[in-house]
């Protein structure tokens, strides 16, 4: 991610007709958001993957759990900049649809397997909820960011639509999830 390029989805996020300092700050808030949904993301990849990094179990469980609470803090940190932006992105239209698609088949993992041979006794089914959320949170990042390198950018209805989408998901049930993780 090139943040202050003109071809990045923080410039793509830039170049609609909000304040500097709101986008500024919902651009910092979503790359916090991003670094730590991909550090929890590719923790639970390697595991799947067989790689026991960290070593032992109970380190496993820690990693774990400090990934977890990354992610929920940087959520936390994004959701006010997340909600001054669509006020002030505010669409012409009642309406519009997402710019981004619905989970792929390689968000939607089954983790019981991978939490049993890591050795870790969080709930699959939490782990499952944040990691398809995180994981639809960084596709829609790479695909504004696909879409500002092609000079497509989504319609002001399309963009508000999505990231209302993507503030419902993650603060109707992946912060919590995230929160009962990092306990």
């Amino acid at each position: 991610m090139t943040e202050n390029g003109g071809h990045s989805w923080a410039g793509l996020l830039r170049s609609y007709d909000v304040s500097e300092a709101t986008a500024t700050r919902l651009v910092s808030a979503l790359a916090a958001a991003e670094v730590s949904a991909l550090a929890f993301c590719r923790l639970l990849d390697r595991w799947a993957r067989g790689e026991p990094d960290p070593t032992t179990p109970g380190r496993r469980e820690a990693a774990l759990r400090r990934a977890a609470e990354r992610v929920e803090t940087a959520l936390a940190g994004l959701e006010g900049p997340l909600g001054r932006f669509l006020v002030e992105l505010q669409a012409d239209e009642a309406e519009g649809r997402s710019w981004y698609g619905e989970p792929g088949a390689g968000e939607v993992v089954e983790w019981d397997a991978t939490l049993r041979r890591a050795g870790v006794s969080a709930s699959p089914a939490r782990v499952a909820q944040a990691y398809l959320e995180l994981a639809v949170l960084v596709r829609a990042l790479q695909g504004l960011g696909t879409s500002a390198r092609m000079g497509s950018l989504p319609h002001r209805s399309e963009l508000w639509a999505g990231l209302f989408d993507l503030r419902e998901n993650l603060y109707g049930g992946a912060v919590d999830d995230l929160r009962a993780l990092a306990a």
